[in-house]
């Protein structure tokens, strides 16, 4: 057989090139080295996931993802990786655990997007699937919603982990992330990655606690790019990252460092509503509208009206059922009693589909530039680009625009 040759390479030397989503641009094109990411993911493998040679981990993932990679170096501590080709929902999202209950899967990695539709479904696995072996959950790409903390102990499993984790391509790993030590607290991330020295800025640049901001790292860590590709003076990587807080590393999450020491993830800082300016991450809303059982999905702009921002609620509702004065009521007064005043929309339209990057994450900015008339210049980042069209030349809104 063929023998393996194992060749040395310096710290920094390049392993992955990791492409941002590229939906509002040009894609940045992220160089990630060797040692750095080795590091960063053996640490969150062992230490936050304890992972060993006897787990068998699953992530719900394309190719083009970056837990793509990060399920891949969980072979650096010993673990077994399983692989799934498929759309998740197969079988009506079945299809996922019947292959976790086969091939004994002991973390079982998902989008927070997959365990609201499961919810939305009534799909209970734990009714199901026999998973003896399962001890963890895990969830990314977008806030998981308190309420899905809930569904997950309820139809999943009452005596397991359940780890929200966020970080992202620009670091192929966490900035807050699970703790098999600590008690996982409904709707929070559990802990700062170790080694990550994150805080909240508020937009004055003061750390605080207990109050919504911009996360940062203010302190050098293992799997910070090591360039980006063909940017010879490094000025736009430092304008991606370094350009908000001279020093301090911001990639734009929007979040809340909550007195136990755990995360809550807003949404996006680009997606920040803001009116009036009061700013509401759009996370905050989705939470309200999904509980809703008409609604399967929801994406939330902010749109330029009279000289300030209104916020436009775009649902998709279960077949058959209409968005009537009836459910839109139900709408405003369920962000209205657990949210602010200022999180009701002015605007409520029904959309037949929401356009998501092929990772499954839905994208605002895009939705709201075509609400505005303006281009989207990378559609190609998308999977399904042709759901633009709904959002175009909407009566409702005042708006009429004849961009392609």
């Amino acid at each position: 057989g063929h023998t393996l040759e194992f060749e040395a390479v310096d710290f920094d030397h390049p392993l992955f090139i990791a492409f941002s989503s590229g939906t509002t641009g040009v894609p940045k094109c992220i160089v990630h080295g060797h040692g750095g990411i080795l590091l960063q993911h053996l640490k969150e493998h062992v230490l936050h996931c304890d992972l060993d040679e006897k787990d068998r981990l699953f992530y719900f993932t394309t190719c083009g993802w970056m837990m793509w990679n990060w399920l891949a170096s969980a072979l650096a501590a010993g673990s077994t990786i399983i692989l799934f080709d498929g759309s998740p929902f197969f079988d009506d999202g079945r299809g996922l655990w019947e292959m976790a209950a086969r091939e004994r899967v002991t973390v079982f990695g998902t989008s927070a997007k997959y365990i609201s539709a499961l919810e939305k479904a009534g799909i209970r696995p734990v009714d199901e699937f026999e998973l003896p072996e399962l001890r963890s959950v895990l969830s990314t790409g977008s806030p998981l919603a308190p309420e899905s903390f809930d569904y997950v102990y309820d139809a999943i499993g009452s005596d397991l982990q359940l780890a929200s984790i966020a970080g992202g391509t620009d670091i192929l790993g966490c900035f807050a992330i699970g703790n098999p030590l600590l008690p996982v607290r409904r709707g929070e991330l559990q802990c700062r990655g170790l080694g990550m020295a994150v805080e909240v800025y508020d937009e004055d640049g003061n750390s605080v606690v207990e109050e919504r901001g911009e996360l940062v790292c203010t302190r050098p860590f293992p799997s910070a790019p090591v360039c980006f590709w063909n940017d010879d003076d490094n000025a736009r990587y430092h304008a991606a990252y370094f350009g908000r807080f001279p020093g301090i590393w911001a990639h734009g999450d929007f979040a809340e460092l909550c007195a136990s020491g755990g995360m809550i993830i807003h949404g996006r800082s680009d997606a920040v509503l803001n009116p009036g300016g009061v700013r509401i991450g759009t996370a905050e809303i989705y939470r309200q509208v999904e509980k809703l059982d008409e609604v399967l999905e929801s994406i939330a702009i902010g749109q330029r009206w009279e000289d300030d921002v209104r916020v436009v609620l775009f649902v998709v509702l279960r077949d058959g059922v209409d968005l009537d004065d009836e459910l839109q009521a139900a709408i405003r007064q369920s962000i209205r009693d657990n949210t602010t005043p200022r999180h009701v929309p002015a605007k409520i339209i029904a959309v037949p589909d929401i356009p998501r990057t092929k990772s499954g994450k839905i994208v605002e900015i895009a939705v709201r530039s075509i609400v505005h008339g303006e281009d989207v210049s990378n559609t190609s980042a998308l999977a399904n680009p042709e759901a633009l069209h709904y959002f175009r030349n909407i009566s409702e809104l005042g708006v009429e625009n004849e961009s392609s």
